[in-house]
């Protein structure tokens, strides 16, 4: 490959990056202005989250024709490397020898990417209505993961009283999780899918998709970048490098390639989730270190993931981007 070629699928990978981190930058810079008050943000991104987001995936999970599905390995990778990264953060940490109080914090960070959110839209851009498709269920599923994986790592390390079935119930009452299972409830049924489905969903993928990246923007709180400790730069540097780094590794050898890769790639390459900062103020931890992993990985991802899916693509592991 030429220095030109090299160049022009750098310019490709940006092109898939930079719209998604555009709308978060934005968002901040609304919130600064203060243009876009905590209130408001809290009130779109409630609606997003229980109505548009649904719906978005509901329309993608029922327009996929899951006989013809290029096999699961992709999803199977994805549990299976957010597993192990798991077990590797919680032992680096007892390596590390951090306060165990801060532990769980740490091992949730590492492993916990905002998949439903930055992730799909990542995906969106990258593949278009493949991406879309190839996320939805991986959402799901990797999602369920992390909401279970979450209540053992805090309870182990802040002695919380989150149970396994309230884990449970907390999943089946998810509206994201809700509005997927129906679409392939809907796929699977038989039934005919209204030719109004698939369009509904790029239209709500258009429209509600900038919106919660914005509110995601809007809702970091950069002025407490300043108490960053060296845990939340580790956390960090897990969540953006070596957790992607391991699950890749595991799906290239599991045999995954293709646009498969780079949707998982770009789910669990994404920044840490924010409703993970909710959970440890819930359960009384250090919600300053949460909210840190948060900012930090939120702003270093937009580096981290173009960079990576470059790499992909020039070793033709992710086939075409930016179609």
């Amino acid at each position: 490959m030429t220095t030109t070629d090299a160049t022009e699928l750098f310019l490709t990978c940006l092109q898939v990056s930079l719209p998604t981190f555009g709308w978060v930058f934005a968002g901040a810079l609304l919130a600064r202005l203060g243009w876009l008050s905590e209130s408001l943000n809290d009130k779109i991104s409630r609606l997003s989250f229980r109505y548009g987001l649904p719906l978005m995936l509901f329309a993608g999970a029922a327009s996929v024709d899951y006989a013809s599905v290029r096999g699961a390995t992709y999803l199977l990778a994805g549990v299976l490397g957010t597993l192990l990264v798991t077990v590797i953060a919680w032992f680096y940490s007892i390596w590390r020898a951090h306060p165990l109080r801060e532990r769980g914090i740490f091992v949730q960070g590492a492993f916990r990417s905002n998949l439903a959110i930055m992730g799909l839209a990542l995906c969106i851009s990258a593949y278009g209505e493949e991406g879309a498709q190839l996320a939805a269920l991986a959402v799901a599923i990797m999602t369920s993961l992390y909401n279970v994986l979450v209540v053992f790592v805090l309870n182990a390390t802040l002695g919380g009283t989150a149970s396994l079935l309230a884990a449970v119930l907390g999943i089946l009452r998810n509206p994201l999780i809700i509005g997927i299972a129906a679409g392939v409830a809907l796929s699977l049924s038989g039934l005919p899918v209204p030719d109004i489905v698939k369009p509904a969903g790029a239209w709500l993928s258009a429209f509600f998709l900038p919106l919660m990246l914005i509110c995601i923007g809007g809702a970091m709180k950069l002025g407490e970048l300043r108490y960053s400790g060296m845990l939340a730069w580790e956390s960090t540097l897990w969540r953006l490098l070596v957790g992607p780094a391991i699950i890749v590794s595991l799906a290239l050898l599991m045999g995954v390639r293709g646009a498969p890769l780079g949707v998982l790639f770009l789910l669990v390459g994404a920044p840490a989730a924010a409703s993970g900062y909710i959970m440890v103020v819930a359960a009384r931890g250090n919600g300053v270190l949460a909210a840190n992993i948060v900012v930090l990985s939120t702003l270093f991802s937009a580096l981290s993931l173009t960079l990576g899916l470059f790499l992909l693509s020039l070793l033709s592991l992710i086939g075409a981007v930016g179609a």
